[in-house]
C-alpha cells in the first residue's frame, strides 16, 4: 500500500496528492475511452472545450500509442507545484507497446467551495 500524499501550498515540487488521484484516473480513463472534451462529466473536473479536446486527441494519435489506465507507478514520478493561486500538474502517462511513455498530462488544480476543481490544459511531449 501506497504512502498517503498530503496536500500542501510548497513552492518546490512534490508528488501529486493522494486525494487527486481517483479524479485524474477518472479523466485518463475518459481519454481512455476517447471522450476527450469529458463530456460524461467528473466530479470538480471543468469540460474540456472542443478546441483543447481535439487537439489532446491529435496529440495522442500523433503519438501513436494507446492509453492505458493509470498504474499505481504512475505516482512515484508524477509532480505538482503551487504557483500562489493552484498547482500544476504533470502526470506521466502510460501505453500499451511503452509501459511508461513520454506523453504527460498537464493540469491545474484550485481550491473551491472546501474542494478542489481540475481543469486539463493538454496531453503532450514534453
Amino acid at each position: 500500500m501506497s504512502q498517503t500524499v498530503v496536500v500542501l501550498k510548497d513552492k518546490k515540487q512534490q508528488p501529486v496528492p493522494s486525494v487527486w488521484r481517483n479524479t485524474i484516473s477518472e479523466i485518463v480513463e475518459a481519454f481512455k475511452g476517447g471522450d476527450f472534451a469529458l463530456s460524461r462529466g467528473i466530479n470538480g473536473v471543468r469540460p474540456i472545450s472542443k478546441d483543447d479536446a481535439a487537439g489532446i486527441e491529435e496529440n495522442i494519435q500523433d503519438y501513436g500509442a494507446e492509453l492505458v489506465s493509470l498504474p499505481e507507478e504512475t505516482w512515484n514520478t508524477s509532480v505538482c507545484q503551487w504557483y500562489g493561486q493552484h498547482w500544476d500538474v504533470m502526470v506521466d502517462l502510460y501505453t500499451i507497446d511503452e509501459g511508461s511513455c513520454d506523453l504527460v498530462l498537464q493540469l491545474r488544480v484550485s481550491e473551491e467551495a472546501g474542494g478542489y476543481i481540475f481543469e486539463v490544459h493538454l496531453v503532450y511531449v514534453p
